[in-house]
């Protein structure tokens, strides 16, 4: 509920999403009715914002969407509905310019889902995601840090987070994002790896090996 609106306070302590991440043209993918682009005083240079729910179509495909057309991609708690989100997010970094920035929320398996899948919370949930486990109880649980590593050869990893600091460890199960300030999640940031960082990445690889 109003995920958008919670996150605003703790982003608004980190100028980067000011001054880095919300910055130029975006999408905020599944944002309902508490988009990002509501809070343009705080995120001054961010400037058209496409809000994409279920009217725009498929949310893993972007169909719509050119490649390379968009600053930044937003979404939160949208990528667990998705039927494949690996290629969610092949999609979602296909419409990001390169040095471009994906700013991502989801709900931790943990936190959210407390140990019981099928979701009791929301039944259309299709997967759970942990930062990272040995062995989880959730028989659809993606871990994140190895999810994301799929991916390094286009995007770089900026930020993991555990979304607990207004989270109640100690009462009774129940959906704790009911409530005005629980996150219960998951946020990890990635960044489109220009074209050129990659021909240097190679060369940096060639040199190390041919040291050898």
């Amino acid at each position: 509920m109003h995920e958008a609106s919670k996150a605003l306070s703790r982003r608004l302590h980190d100028s980067r999403f000011a001054s880095r991440y919300f910055v130029g043209n975006g999408v905020d993918i599944g944002c309902g009715p508490d988009p990002v682009s509501q809070y343009v005083e705080q995120f001054p240079l961010m400037r058209q914002v496409r809000n994409w729910d279920m009217p725009d179509g498929d949310a893993q495909y972007l169909a719509t969407l050119a490649d390379q057309s968009l600053n930044f991609v937003h979404s939160s708690h949208c990528l667990e509905h998705m039927v494949d989100p690996k290629i969610a997010l092949q999609n979602w970094l296909r419409v990001l310019k390169p040095g471009g920035h994906m700013i991502i929320t989801i709900p931790d398996e943990d936190l959210y889902e407390q140990g019981k899948f099928p979701s009791t919370f929301n039944s259309d949930h299709k997967w759970t995601f942990t930062i990272h486990k040995k062995k989880s109880w959730s028989p659809k649980s993606i871990n994140l840090l190895e999810f994301l590593a799929e991916f390094s050869d286009v995007a770089q990893v900026l930020k993991i987070e555990l979304l607990d600091a207004s989270y109640r460890y100690q009462i009774g199960r129940f959906d704790q994002t009911l409530t005005p300030v629980a996150e219960s999640g998951i946020e990890f940031i990635l960044r489109k790896i220009p074209e050129l960082e990659l021909q240097q990445a190679g060369r940096y690889q060639t040199v190390a090996q041919n040291a050898r």
